[in-house]
């Protein structure tokens, strides 16, 4: 494609004279709504994130630990999450307090006012209402710095509280002396093991008053301490916490970033590193609330990943091991999910060196770990949300020719995660898909998987492997698999066919927060292929526009990251950030624009509630910056901007060799346009490998009495296509596959193979197994299950079927804030020897065992006589999913027609839970009675 360089002019100059960007940030953007941002200090890419904390109950809006709508500030912590969806970090609270000490969090806390409280780059500040105390806050890098001001003479205390927020695995403090003091913060939360080393120093001396310590036979450990002094009204205390993630050592070094007490200086040190990020992009606007919202922008973009090293080099892996980086710098806190789209290619234009460093980390997180980060946070890996997004970041880098790693060594990490066989991979490679049956998301993980194998793909050509490359473009087609040329949408399948009923609008397991309208156009390694599936540019276009103007409401599971509806577009999700450009790709680019600057004008403003949706580490404002200036990376790993009118009149795009690039609103521009002109050049292999969809095996149910319809069908009609069937007769038993010719019955439990033939190749094989009952009972269930835990419907209980831990699959019923009820029909009066129910448990998910489960039995369903009842002995603190039979057999040879089960519900959720106060569900699958 010819590049087009008339909106997007090259200059060789040098970056312009230091202006002040940071004073155009308002940190309070995002810190209201849906946001999840925190209000408080930090440097670009710092470890330390100095904030006040108002939520400390795991609540999904607290996630940051600050929300706006708050009036009580707990205390002021040193690390904190920019707009995740989980909650974590709060680490190594301190609180100013004045009079005795309490070390209750009810009562050392504070109310406070908006109209007493700042924010902006690299300074918070605030009045403490109940004792009448000045908090001013900044940062360095490594190193929080507090101001105190104690407005009342008396007892002044400071309160460290390391039980604040997440569960406490180890608390160690250390007196150095009357001025300074270690920490050691072990604790469990998103991340299951931080640590967190801190080197507390005041500028004057203090007096340990009050402390509170936990002990047994082997340990002592330390969980809260108040440190004292008498002040005069107006008095200041000053104290420095640096971190450290490896050791008390490395918190003493990490000081040295502050060698002495005046907080102005720091203050000012602060705006200067922020301004030199900032000044990477000038933009030129009389709007000053446009001005606060871009630079709000370009600094969460920059709030994270965060430097995870000490001053020497040394940093923990995810081996829980210490080690040195030499050559580059190691980070944390990586959102790949969110950022792979619009973030990291952000990075890779005005940040080349740390886009780098995150690689290398990447790499040594792969050799010490043994995978690639997914969801990375503090040396732990969380494994929250999907696929393998760090080959996007890498191989983006790779294709725009940015040095300064591995590549090889990249390459080899990128292909060991795709050949993992987790998390629906191992079906995957095997028929070409997830099925429900065989992973939970399996439309979301299909389709991100596809995209991250043709990331691969891209890596292999560049370094000349081309057999990897044919495999790998091979797997990227698999979408194709899950597209349903007849309704075109992307549709999950259940036991080899089309799960019915479907509704596009539906939110439920089988997507990644979303439905699948939003999960349709995720097919960013080919798009041309995608409007060739459509039926052609026109009928894409339509496509496109019924998404934007369709009733902008879901059905389905509640879903609170689903915000920003335009029709069905939600922009306050990831998945859908792409999809207005993509307009561009039919030949309408006036569309892109306006859908564009719709969002950029409604769903971004200069308020706490500016941010629709969650910010996600900096995705929700790189989507911002980018568009705003007229671009986007529609597929990350190509090379490739897609273009749309810029936002603003002016925009300078300051880059690392000195020289610098103009937008002008009001040139001509392409809808596409190469930015980079020396990429590095993809070898060009044979014609690119073209996959042959699978068959669809469709039946009526995957259970069935007596006999069932099996119907094979192809996306296209003069496809062959070829099965077997294997049942308990085995009468195909030498594994001949016929040629299919019309609908066909079974009347026992078999399995059916199938694939397609043409011209161009074969289908991979798959495989559907349907179960006949193994009798003929009904059941009538009182009470009401969750719509989105049905099981196929009452009759699930008693199919056969069993589920397994992964309840997520749509095996099992589940029952919320109710106990469990239903009466089986055995058809006849028959001996009944034994009653067993199937219970499932996964706390976490606040699926809980009943405390106990009872049985009944009657001959006319009117009267019913106790058979027997089973207590519950699993402990509900168990973290492992854990499935039980809750077995009666005491009452033996009663004779019955009808069987009762009650199964009692937990309740309300604990103190302990992560849900407290939330309402348990009881989960069953299988009742069976012999």
């Amino acid at each position: 494609m010819k590049s087009f360089l008339i909106a997007l002019v090259f200059l060789t100059t040098t970056i312009s004279q230091a202006q002040d960007f940071a004073k155009h940030v308002n940190p309070f953007i995002g810190t209201g709504g849906h946001g999840h941002t925190f209000p408080g200090a930090t440097v670009p890419y710092g470890m330390v994130q100095l904030s006040p904390d108002t939520r400390i109950d795991g609540s999904w809006d607290g996630c940051g630990g600050y929300h706006y709508s708050d009036n009580l500030i707990y205390g002021f912590s040193h690390t904190h999450l920019n707009g995740t969806g989980v909650s974590d970090y709060g680490d190594i609270m301190l609180m100013p307090t004045m009079g005795e000490p309490s070390l209750n969090n009810k009562e050392y806390s504070s109310t406070f006012s908006h109209t007493n409280e700042k924010a902006s780059a690299g300074f918070y500040s605030v009045k403490l209402d109940k004792h009448n105390i000045d908090v001013r806050l900044t940062t360095s890098t490594r190193v929080g710095f507090h101001e105190y001001t104690f407005n009342n003479a008396g007892q002044a205390n400071i309160i460290l509280d390391l039980r604040h927020r997440d569960k406490l695995l180890e608390g160690r403090v250390n007196i150095i002396d009357n001025k300074t003091i270690e920490v050691l913060r072990r604790s469990e939360a998103w991340a299951r093991d931080q640590y967190v080393y801190a080197r507390i120093e005041f500028n004057i001396p203090m007096m340990n008053s009050k402390g509170i310590k936990n002990s047994n036979d082997l340990d002592i450990q330390t969980l809260a301490l108040s440190f004292s002094k008498q002040v005069k009204k107006g008095e200041k205390i000053l104290v420095k916490v640096s971190l450290s993630p490896t050791s008390y050592e490395g918190a003493k070094l990490n000081s040295s970033e502050i060698k002495h007490w005046d907080f102005d200086k720091v203050h000012k040190a602060a705006i200067a590193l922020w301004n030199k990020e900032l000044s990477k992009i000038e933009v030129t606007s009389d709007d000053k609330d446009k001005l606060a919202i871009f630079y709000t922008a370009l600094y969460h973009t920059m709030m994270q990943p965060n430097i995870a090293q000490d001053l020497d080099g040394k940093y923990r892996g995810r081996d829980n091991q210490i080690h040195v980086a030499e050559g580059f710098d190691y980070y944390t806190v990586f959102s790949l999910w969110d950022t792979f789209r619009g973030a990291h290619p952000l990075y890779t234009l005005i940040d080349k060196k740390r886009t780098a460093d995150y690689i290398n980390t990447f790499i040594k997180q792969y050799e010490q770990g043994g995978r690639l980060p997914v969801w990375e946070l503090a040396s732990n890996e969380t494994d929250c949300m999907i696929g393998y997004h760090s080959v996007s970041v890498i191989a983006d880098v790779m294709v725009k020719g940015i040095k300064g790693f591995d590549y090889e060594k990249a390459f080899e990490a990128s292909k060991a995660s795709a050949m993992r066989d987790v998390l629906g991979l191992d079906a995957y490679k095997k028929n070409g898909f997830i099925s429900i049956d065989d992973e939970h998301e399996s439309v979301s993980k299909t389709l991100e998987y596809a995209y991250d194998d043709w990331c691969i793909a891209q890596m292999a050509a560049i370094l000349g492997y081309s057999d990897d490359y044919q495999y790998f473009m091979m797997r990227s087609q698999n979408w194709k698999n899950l597209f349903n040329g007849k309704n075109t949408f992307i549709q999950p399948k259940k036991n080899g066919g089309w799960d019915t009923p479907f509704d596009p609008k539906e939110v439920n397991n089988n997507f990644t927060e979303a439905n699948a309208w939003q999960y349709t156009f995720f097919v960013p390694q080919d798009i041309d292929g995608m409007i060739q599936a459509y039926g052609g540019k026109e009928k894409f276009e339509a496509k496109l526009d019924e998404m934007f103007t369709t009733e902008s409401k879901t059905t389905g599971r509640e879903q609170v990251d689903i915000t920003g509806l335009i029709g069905q577009y939600a922009h306050g999700n990831e998945p859908s950030h792409h999809v207005a450009y993509l307009y561009n790709y039919v030949g309408k680019p006036e569309k892109t624009k306006e859908k564009v600057h719709y969002i950029l004008d409604n769903f971004y403003t200069n308020s706490p509630d500016g941010l629709i949706g969650n910010e996600d580490c900096g995705q929700m404002s790189a989507w911002y910056v980018l568009s705003s200036m007229g671009m986007y990376s529609v597929t990350p790993a190509r090379n490739l901007w897609a273009k749309t009118e810029p936002f603003f009149e002016k925009v300078k795009i300051n880059l690392e060799d000195k020289s610098s690039r103009i937008i002008l609103k009001n040139s001509n521009f392409e809808p596409f346009e190469y930015f980079e002109t020396k990429s590095t050049e993809i070898l060009a292999f044979a014609a690119d490998p073209t996959i042959v969809e699978v068959p669809v095996i469709q039946a009526e149910s995957k259970a069935f009495k007596d006999n069932l319809k099996i119907e094979l069908k192809s996306q296209n009609s003069n496809d062959e296509i070829y099965f077997m069937i294997n049942d308990k007769d085995d009468h195909l038993a030498k594994k001949i596959f016929v040629k299919y010719t019309k609908p066909f019955e079974i009347s026992q439990t078999s399995t059916i193979e199938a694939y397609v033939k043409t011209n161009e190749g074969q289908s991979n094989t798959i495989s559907a197994t349907f179960f006949k009952k193994p009798n003929n009972y009904s059941i009538n269930i009182k009470s009401i299950y969750n719509p989105q835990y049905h099981a196929g419907g009452p009759e699930g209980l008693l199919d056969g079927i069993l589920g397994t831990e992964n309840w997520r699959k749509g095996d099992w019923q589940g029952y919320q804030s109710q106990d469990f009820e239903a009466v089986v029909d055995l058809k006849e009066v028959k001996n009944i020897n034994e009653i067993s129910a199937r219970f499932l448990q996964d706390q976490r998910s606040w699926i809980l065992m009943p405390t106990k489960v009872e049985y009944y039995i009657s001959e006319d369903n009117v009267n019913f006589t106790f058979f027997g009842s089973v207590n519950n002995t699993l402990d509900p603190k168990l973290e492992e999913n854990t499935i039980l039979n809750f077995t009666s057999n005491e009452t033996k040879g009663k004779k019955a027609r009808y069987v009762k089960v009650i199964a009692k519900n937990f309740g309300k959720l604990p103190e302990w839970h992560q849900g407290f106060g939330g309402d348990a569900f009881i989960f069953v699958d299988e009742i069976t009675i012999d």
